[in-house]
């Protein structure tokens, strides 16, 4: 069974947060599919039909620095491998709308990533980044003197979109989900190909 996996912060205080966008490509994925997300211990859980496979959609309840703990659940609990499985998650290091598939490497900072990579023991897992720009947390490290770059990056995911960049999220949003129905249907190399 194939698993896709969104990054993000459980509660409604993270919903429009830039680090939830995994959660937020998950809810297009499921609203496609008319279907609803059941909570389990670390989990919460909704299936999709995509492509005439089910594939369960998954959004960690752990808190995204524990994200791996509810990745070696489902996967022991569905039986499935990390062949099986894409991480969506998001990335401030990539222009607010552009979409970087990958089928391996490291966490590039996000500790969500990391926390999977840990727990698994490897980073052998296909991952689709999608970009939330990094313009406010740069000009905030300019104007910030002797500021600590990693706090300013922290509050910048953990800050909401501005009114402007969420109208490029609502196209950002359902693209993200296309690619992801891309890789259920055929596989990596064809939604890297189409989506990088």
């Amino acid at each position: 069974m194939k698993i896709v996996v969104g990054l993000g912060n459980p509660g409604p205080k993270y919903a429009p947060t830039r680090h939830n966008i995994g959660f937020r490509v998950l809810d297009e994925l499921a609203g496609r599919c008319s279907a609803r997300f059941h909570v389990k211990e670390s989990y919460a859980v909704a299936e999709c039909r995509i492509a005439g496979e089910v594939v369960a959609t998954v959004k960690p309840l752990t808190f995204m620095n524990a994200s791996g703990e509810a990745v070696r659940q489902v996967l022991r609990e569905r039986d499935s491998t990390l062949e099986n499985l894409l991480v969506v998650c998001d990335d401030a290091h990539l222009p607010l709308g552009k979409l970087r598939l990958r089928r391996r490497g490291s966490s590039g900072g996000h500790k969500g990533l990391q926390s999977v990579i840990d727990t698994m023991g490897t980073n052998e897992f296909h991952r689709l980044r999608v970009g939330i720009g990094k313009r406010a947390a740069e000009a905030a490290s300019t104007s910030s003197q002797g500021a600590d770059d990693e706090q300013i990056l922290l509050d910048y995911v953990l800050s909401p979109f501005s009114e402007e960049e969420e109208r490029e999220v609502g196209k950002i949003v359902p693209l993200a989900a296309d690619a992801v129905e891309h890789w259920v249907a055929q596989g990596i190399e064809a939604a890297m190909m189409r989506f990088n």
